[in-house]
C-alpha cells in the first residue's frame, strides 16, 4: 500500500503520513458520493447553503489549528493568522449570489409556451486542491459545487494533507448528509484511473502545468469537463504617473508573501525608466527588513519554502540569471540554510532570455526591468506562456483599461495585486489553463444547462 507523506519544511521531519486508498476502495467511495448526490440536490437551495455556512463557521472556530498546521505543513508564518478571512469571504459571497446565479432563464411563460433554461448540477465534482493556499483554493470550488447540488470528492495535495481532513471534519460537524462531501487520500495512478473511468461530472484541478496535462490526458475520451488553474508568471507595470511608494509596497509584497508561493504572485516587474532607480532602491530597502526564519516564531515575516525541491528550482533560476549577467541586490541572510530557507531576492539587469523572467519561479525572487513606454511594457508582459493576472500602477483608469484590453491575461488589476475578488471570475489563458471560478460564472462551471420547451395544449 502506498503512502502520502508530508515532510515539514521547518526541519525536514515527517509531519503527517497517511495510507492511500486502493483503486477498489476509491471506486466504492466515489460510488457512495454519486448515490448521495441525488437526495442532496433535491434539498431546497437555502438548506444546502445553511449546511455550507455551518461548515465555514466550524473552520472559523478552529483557526488556531489551521494556523499551526499550515506553519508545519507548508511554512506559512503564524503571524499572518492562516486563511480564514479569505476562506469565509469567498464561501459567503458564493452563498449570497446562489439564488440569482442558479435562477432559470425564462424566455417565455405564456398561455402557449414555457421556454426556459435551468442549471443542473454536474453530479460528482472532483476537486484536486493545491498546497500553497490550501483552504482558499479548495473552497473556491467546494462551496459553489455543494450549494448547486453536487456531491464533492476532495483530493488534497500531499504537502497539506491535513487540510483535507480538517475540511471533512467541518462538513461532518455541519451535519452534511452521508457521502455528499468526501475527502480521499489518493496517489497519482488511482486519481488518473478514477478520472479515466468517467466517475466525475467535473474535475477541478489547481496546480502545475504538468499536472493539468495529466488531468486532461486521463479525461480524454470520457467527455468529463476539466477545469484547470495552472502556472503563472504574473507581471506588474509601474507607469510614469504611478504612486511610487504604494507600487513598491504592494508589488514587492505580492512577489514575496507566502515565500513567493502564490498562484497570482508578482514574478516580474516593469518600471518606467524615469522611476526605475528609485523603485529598485525602495524595493531593496523593503526586502532587507524581512525576517527569514522558523514560521512558528511571531517575529518571522518569511518562512521556508514548502519543500526543498521548490527552493532548489528558485535558487537555480537566480543562479542562472546571475551567471548570465543579472545583479542580485539582497545579501544571503544568516538563516538561509541552502535548503528550504531561501533568501528573498531582487534581480536587475535581467532579460527575457533568462528563466527568471520566463519560467514560473514560485519563490521569493523577482526580476525588475526598465521600459520606455506603454508599448514596450505591453510587449514584455505578453511575452509569456502564462496568463493569470497583471498589475498596472497608474493614476489613469482609462489608460489601465486600454492597456488591459491588449494584455493576454485573466485578470487586470490597477493599483493592487494578488487578490481574488469573489464577485469577479477567476480565470486564465494560455498555459495557465481554462476554467471559471468564483462569481456567477463559478456556478455555471459546476452546473450544466438544461432547456425546457413546453407547448401548452388548449383545453
Amino acid at each position: 500500500m502506498s503512502k502520502i507523506t508530508c515532510t515539514s519544511p521547518i526541519d525536514g521531519s515527517v509531519y503527517a503520513e497517511r495510507d492511500c486508498l486502493s483503486v477498489d476502495a476509491a471506486r466504492v467511495a466515489v460510488a457512495r458520493a454519486k448515490a448521495a448526490q441525488r437526495d442532496w440536490a433535491a434539498l431546497p437551495l437555502q438548506d444546502r447553503i445553511a449546511y455550507v455556512n455551518k461548515a465555514v463557521a466550524y473552520i472559523g472556530e478552529t483557526t488556531d489549528r489551521m494556523v499551526i498546521e499550515l506553519a508545519h505543513q507548508m511554512g506559512r508564518p503564524v503571524r499572518y493568522g492562516g486563511e480564514f478571512g479569505g476562506f469565509e469571504e469567498r464561501a459567503h459571497h458564493m452563498a449570497s449570489i446562489a439564488a440569482d446565479a442558479l435562477a432559470p432563464i425564462v424566455i417565455e411563460d405564456s398561455d402557449d409556451f414555457l421556454r426556459k433554461i435551468e442549471r443542473e448540477p454536474q453530479g460528482v465534482v472532483f476537486v484536486v486542491a493545491p498546497w500553497n493556499y490550501p483552504y482558499m483554493t479548495a473552497i473556491n470550488t467546494i462551496a459553489p459545487a455543494l450549494i448547486a447540488g453536487n456531491a464533492v470528492v476532495l483530493k488534497h495535495a500531499s504537502q497539506t494533507i491535513l487540510v483535507g481532513e480538517h475540511l471533512a471534519e467541518a462538513f461532518a460537524a455541519a451535519g452534511l448528509p452521508g457521502a455528499v462531501f468526501t475527502n480521499l487520500v489518493l496517489d497519482h495512478d488511482t486519481t488518473s484511473i478514477l478520472i479515466a473511468e468517467g466517475h466525475f461530472g467535473l474535475v477541478n484541478f489547481t496546480g502545475s502545468v504538468g499536472g493539468g496535462r495529466a488531468m486532461e490526458r486521463a479525461a480524454a475520451g470520457t467527455f468529463t469537463a476539466v477545469s484547470t488553474e495552472l502556472g503563472g508568471k504574473d507581471p506588474g507595470y509601474v507607469r510614469v504617473d504611478a504612486d511610487l511608494d504604494a507600487a513598491v509596497e504592494t508589488l514587492i509584497d505580492g512577489a514575496m508573501f507566502n515565500s513567493g508561493q502564490c498562484c497570482c504572485g508578482i514574478e516580474r516587474i516593469y518600471v518606467h525608466h524615469s522611476l526605475f532607480d528609485a523603485f529598485v532602491e525602495k524595493a531593496v530597502a523593503l526586502v532587507k527588513t524581512y525576517v527569514l526564519g522558523d514560521p512558528r516564531n511571531p517575529e518571522t515575516t518569511l518562512g521556508p519554502m514548502a519543500n526543498i525541491r521548490f527552493a532548489q528550482e528558485a535558487r537555480a533560476q537566480i543562479d542562472e540569471a546571475m551567471a548570465a549577467g543579472a545583479t542580485a541586490h539582497i545579501p544571503t541572510m544568516p538563516t538561509d540554510d541552502g535548503g528550504a530557507y531561501l533568501t528573498p531576492q531582487i534581480l536587475t539587469e535581467v532579460t527575457h532570455d533568462m528563466r527568471i523572467m520566463r519560467d514560473e519561479t514560485f519563490g521569493p525572487a523577482v526580476g525588475i526591468m526598465p521600459v520606455q513606454n506603454d508599448a514596450e511594457a505591453i510587449e514584455l508582459m505578453n511575452d509569456s506562456q502564462f496568463g493569470l493576472t497583471c498589475s498596472l500602477w497608474t493614476r489613469d483608469a482609462d489608460a489601465a483599461e486600454a492597456i488591459g484590453r491588449q494584455l493576454e491575461t485573466g485578470t487586470v488589476f490597477m493599483n493592487r495585486c494578488d487578490y481574488l475578488d469573489p464577485a469577479l471570475c477567476w480565470t486564465g489563458c494560455k498555459d495557465t489553463g481554462r476554467g471559471a471560478g468564483l462569481s456567477a460564472l463559478g456556478f455555471h462551471a459546476v452546473t450544466r444547462p438544461k432547456s425546457y420547451h413546453l407547448k401548452k395544449l388548449k383545453s
